[in-house]
């Protein structure tokens, strides 16, 4: 299993980015796929999950109406496109396969990208 996030950078506040993961090494359209942030001295969040199909969506509530999720499964890509952007948005963003139940294990199974940067500025 292998992902790869890129698009992070720094911008301002209301800035907008777009975020992508390359997927390989696994049937890419077989699995939920999920979102995480993790902020300097805070935990895990997760962000965002998208169903298999990229049917269903579901975003947490510090996120909403603002970040965008979607998948390309004939490019084995996930995207998250992020906009109106505050500092509480700076944190190093995580591509994982499977759902916001099982974070855990797929950490502990390698199952996360290697995370990609965003910074805010006010």
């Amino acid at each position: 299993v292998r992902l790869v996030e890129s698009g992070g950078g720094m911008v301002h506040t209301g800035g907008s980015l777009r975020l992508s993961c390359a997927a390989s090494g696994f049937s890419f359209s077989s699995y939920d796929m999920t979102w995480v942030r993790q902020a300097p001295g805070k935990g895990p969040e997760w962000v965002s999950v998208i169903s298999t199909g990229g049917g269903s969506t579901y975003y947490a509530d510090s996120v909403k109406g603002r970040f965008a999720i979607s998948r390309d499964n004939a490019k084995n890509m996930l995207y998250l496109e992020m906009n109106s952007l505050t500092p509480e948005d700076t944190a190093l963003y995580y591509c994982v396969r499977g759902d916001p139940t099982t974070l855990r294990t797929a950490r502990k199974q390698g199952y996360w990208g290697q995370g990609t940067q965003v910074t805010v500025s006010s």
